[in-house]
């Protein structure tokens, strides 16, 4: 476990503070008038994606998190828990809280692949891919003249979640969306 000083903690660093794994959203070094120089972070916790600001200072440090990556597979979720598997071993099922990953779940259809982050052989957190191609399965018909909404439309995608398009989009179309904005991109393919 490497042991990084205060001015290594910088963004997208994973690191242990208070015995729990934090990724380094952002970090700035700076000096006020004749003191020590500080660092001062934003902290997401892993697990329950809460954010912190935390100051380091010249004499401090933290270890690293000793952090692996894991290929896994979004089974389903139900009673507020979403389950996965580890891919080429489906006997290893675990689970999230439902509204810890609600935020990337709603983009995954059945047996989507993800990518775990295990911290201590621990599942803590998954990770999905930035943009996904997913089909509608409702769309209410464009009502020629309708621009008064801006000329978008909300839609619902086969992941349940729901989006806002341009009127154009169909039942059918496969749209690409960023998980995380939530935002629709473009439309991949035509009903």
């Amino acid at each position: 476990m490497a042991i990084l000083s205060y001015n290594e903690i910088v963004q997208k660093k994973v690191i242990v503070y208070n015995n729990e794994p934090y990724k380094v959203l952002s970090s700035h070094v700076f000096r006020m008038q004749q003191r020590k120089p500080v660092n001062q972070t934003k902290l997401q916790h892993l697990v329950s994606g809460k954010v912190i600001e935390i100051s380091f200072h010249q004499n401090e440090s933290v270890p690293e998190a000793d952090i692996e990556r894991m290929a896994a597979t979004y089974l389903y979720t139900n009673k507020d828990e979403s389950w996965f598997c580890e891919d080429g071993n489906p006997k290893n099922r675990f689970s999230f809280p439902e509204e810890v990953v609600h935020e990337k779940v709603q983009w995954l259809k059945q047996n989507s692949a993800v990518e775990c982050l295990v911290f201590d052989e621990k599942p803590v957190t998954l990770e999905i891919p930035i943009k996904m191609d997913l089909k509608v399965t409702e769309a209410a018909p464009a009502v020629k003249g309708d621009t008064v909404s801006g000329g978008s439309k909300q839609v619902t995608l086969e992941s349940g979640a729901t989006v806002q398009t341009p009127l154009f989009i169909n039942e059918g179309d496969v749209l690409r969306i960023n998980t995380e904005s939530g935002e629709y991109v473009e439309r991949v393919s035509k009903a």
